[in-house]
C-alpha cells in the first residue's frame, strides 16, 4: 500500500469519531484546552490501539469479527444517544453523556474504533512492511485525535447556538451514526 492509501485508510476511520466529538462538544459546551486534549487522546489511542490489536489478532479472528463488530457499536451508540435524548426530555437534573466523564468517553471511544479492529485484522492479512504498519498505526493516531478535537470544538459552537436542544441533538447524531455503521455492515454490505 502507498501513502496516500495509508492516509486515506486512517482518514476515513476518524469520520465517526469526529461525530461522536462533535455530539460530545453540544454537550459539553465551553471546555479547555488540557480537557479537550484528555478527550481526543482517548479516542487516538483507543483506535490506534485497535488496528494494532487487529493486527496482531490477524487473519484468525476477521470471521467472526465482522459479524458482530457493527451490532456492538449499534448498541453501545444507540445506549449513550438513547440516555442523552431521554434525559434532556424527562430528567430536570440532566446529567447527560459527558465525554468528561470516564465512563461515557470510554464507551465512545470503543464503539468508533470497532471497526479499527477490524481494519487491523484486514491489514494483517495483507503483505506490509513493518514500516508500513508503523505509519498506518501514527496515521490513525494523529488523524483521530485531530479529528476528536475539531469535532469537539465544532460541537462547542453548535451548543451555544441551540441550548437545551443540544442535549437532543447530540443524542441523535449518536444513534444515526450507530444505524449507520449497522446498515454499512448489514443491508449495504
Amino acid at each position: 500500500m502507498t501513502f496516500i492509501e495509508l492516509f486515506l485508510l486512517a482518514f476515513a476511520l476518524c469520520f465517526d469519531t469526529f461525530a461522536v466529538a462533535t455530539a460530545g462538544g453540544i454537550v459539553i459546551g465551553k471546555s479547555n484546552i488540557r480537557e479537550q486534549s484528555k478527550i481526543a487522546l482517548s479516542f487516538a489511542l483507543f483506535q490506534a490501539g485497535f488496528i494494532l490489536l487487529g493486527i496482531f489478532l490477524g487473519s484468525f479472528l476477521l470471521s467472526y469479527i465482522e459479524k458482530i463488530d457493527h451490532w456492538v457499536a449499534f448498541i453501545l451508540l444507540l445506549y449513550i444517544g438513547g440516555k442523552m435524548i431521554y434525559e434532556a426530555l424527562f430528567d430536570n437534573d440532566c446529567d447527560c453523556v459527558d465525554l468528561r466523564s470516564f465512563k461515557d468517553l470510554i464507551i465512545c471511544s470503543v464503539a468508533t474504533s470497532i471497526d479499527a479492529l477490524a481494519v487491523g485484522i484486514s491489514l494483517s492479512v495483507v503483505s506490509l512492511t513493518m514500516i508500513q504498519y508503523v505509519t498506518e498505526i501514527s496515521l490513525v493516531f494523529i488523524i483521530t485525535f485531530l479529528a476528536a478535537f475539531l469535532g469537539l470544538a465544532f460541537g462547542k459552537v453548535i451548543g451555544v447556538k441551540i441550548g437545551n436542544k443540544s442535549n437532543i441533538l447530540g443524542g441523535v447524531i449518536l444513534i444515526i451514526i450507530g444505524i449507520k455503521i449497522l446498515l454499512e455492515h448489514t443491508i449495504l454490505n
